[in-house]
């Protein structure tokens, strides 16, 4: 009989495979084992839609079709809320793999509905097929706003037009193959010493002409409601590149239609070797450790290639061998080299969910929290760039992380303004709650009087029970000068205790 997880390895468990561990999460971790607590997971229905609530909140009256209303607190609310929290933490992960920002969904209105959609499509796809997911998002309103390939048109010589490509260089260089060709490991493919690139401007720009023709489908409808912002694009004929497309070796054949075309570009890029590892990499990247081994990339791409029925792509079966993978899980593994700086949204909600954080009103009023001299930095769905928030290669200039040849992606985020408004604004947040959000201390209310009981507890739960004993020690001495005498001292040990372990390294660096 497998040995259940202790409390610590589940909390840590969690904090790779979920959006953060409570107790109730913990012990339903030890009672139905790792694997067991993914199956569960992968079967769990969905939990509603960011549309749905968009809705039912009134946000599709025509009033909200130029504005953003709602749409942060429709994101939030699955994210703190939401039971499926694999799901959720999947999501989360391939909204910074397949970037799409609401501040650059341009033309059409309703930019909430449309990037709720968008978030509610890879939520769909979370657990499915990511060649199923490829084709979704290149249809999708979102993607063709963003990446302005929606009312693309065809190449016109009198002119001088040329299809944009912005759609076709981002579906190669960080949906699918990257720029480097990789071994199966992902390791770059060296040629006389040198690496080599995986596609040149003409792929771009061969490319470029299968994504001509998409456009909103309006059938039945006007722009005066937002329902066409969760149709698949549809084909404008006469706006379609019907010549040959060639790229990457292959040709996509003259006189397909643009759907046709699509699927045939797509399947082109998804034969291609790239795909597995670099995704794969990546995945491992979002949700356990910034610098996996070639091993460790190797295994789960070969998952990725053949889930054991000879299927190419499906995640779920991805994800639970990543999750489940001896790095992932031997604390033999943890080290100085071994896990990832835990991302801004994830450590605030972490606590949120850590504490049962809830909207009374069903308002989830946290609003967009990318300011880094006052919030988090980071907020979702609000990518500066379509590379996301931070590069998965991305090294700190003169670290000791550059030095010792490593990467640290969310270091991207992390500066002097970044970390003192983080610290600032989960102290608020600690203490007050952010507007109608809330957390329950019940947990901890029975423990505030004994320092180190209050410490420990909130070191397993938050961190896995990785903080050291001189970080425990310090942050114990702190709390014992403080009065214990009423119940609003006890809560203000409590604030005070959650805010040092929010700010220490051993648990801002996950492992």
């Amino acid at each position: 009989m497998t040995q259940a997880p202790t409390a610590a390895a589940a909390a840590r468990f969690l904090a790779q495979a979920s959006l953060g561990a409570s107790r109730a999460g913990i012990a339903q971790v030890q009672a139905q084992g790792y694997a067991g607590w993914i199956d569960a997971q992968l079967a769990a229905p969905r939990s509603g839609t960011r549309w749905d609530w968009l809705v039912s909140k009134g946000y599709n009256d025509l009033s909200h079709r130029n504005s953003q209303a709602g749409f942060d607190a429709c994101a939030w609310r699955k994210l703190i809320s939401a039971p499926d929290t694999l799901r959720q933490r999947v999501t989360l992960a391939l909204s910074e793999i397949c970037v799409v920002s609401i501040d650059g969904l341009v033309g059409g209105g309703w930019r909430s509905f449309s990037a709720a959609a968008y978030l509610d499509l890879l939520e769909d796809h979370a657990f499915g097929n990511y060649r199923t997911l490829l084709g979704a998002i290149s249809t999708s309103p979102a993607m063709g706003q963003y990446l302005t390939f929606r009312g693309n048109v065809k190449q016109n010589p009198a002119t001088g037009a040329l299809p944009d490509e912005n759609y076709a260089r981002e579906l190669m260089q960080l949906f699918t193959i990257g720029l480097l060709r990789l071994n199966d490991d992902g390791t770059p493919v060296m040629v006389d010493g040198a690496p080599r690139e995986t596609y040149g401007l003409g792929d771009i720009t061969g490319l470029a002409r299968v994504f001509t023709g998409w456009d909103f489908d309006m059938a039945g409808q006007t722009a005066t409601v937002p329902d066409f912002m969760r149709r698949p694009m549809i084909q404008i004929a006469k706006r379609h590149e019907t010549g040959a497309s060639t790229f990457l070796g292959s040709t996509v054949p003259a006189g397909l239609s643009g759907a046709d075309a699509l699927k045939s570009a797509l399947d082109i890029i998804y034969a291609h070797a790239n795909v597995a590892p670099f995704i794969s990499r990546q995945l491992i990247q979002k949700l356990v450790t910034s610098n996996p081994s070639p091993a460790y990339v190797g295994r789960i791409a070969a998952v990725f290639n053949n889930d054991g029925r000879g299927v190419k792509g499906n995640l779920a079966a991805v994800i639970k061998a990543l999750l489940l993978d001896p790095e992932a899980r031997a604390s033999t593994y943890i080290g100085p080299n071994y896990g990832k700086l835990r991302e801004p949204m994830l450590r605030f909600i972490g606590w949120a969910r850590a504490y049962n954080a809830g909207s009374s009103t069903d308002a989830w009023n946290i609003g967009n929290t990318s300011d880094a001299s006052t919030r988090l930095g980071q907020s979702p769905l609000r990518s500066p760039s379509v590379f996301n928030f931070y590069r998965p290669g991305y090294v700190p200039p003169n670290s000791a992380v550059s030095k010792a040849g490593l990467v640290a992606p969310e270091f991207q985020l992390t500066n002097e303004s970044s970390v003192v408004g983080y610290v600032n604004y989960m102290q608020r947040a600690v203490s007050k709650g952010v507007a109608d959000v809330l957390p329950d201390y019940a947990t901890l209310l029975p423990l505030a009087a004994n320092g180190q009981a209050l410490v420990d507890e909130i070191n397993l739960v938050l961190a896995g029970g990785q903080l050291g004993s001189a970080t425990v020690g310090l942050i114990r001495g702190a709390i014992d000068t403080m009065s214990a005498k009423t119940e609003a001292a006890l809560y203000n040990r409590i604030y005070a205790a959650l805010t040092m372990v929010l700010a220490a390294p051993e648990y801002l660096i996950q492992q």
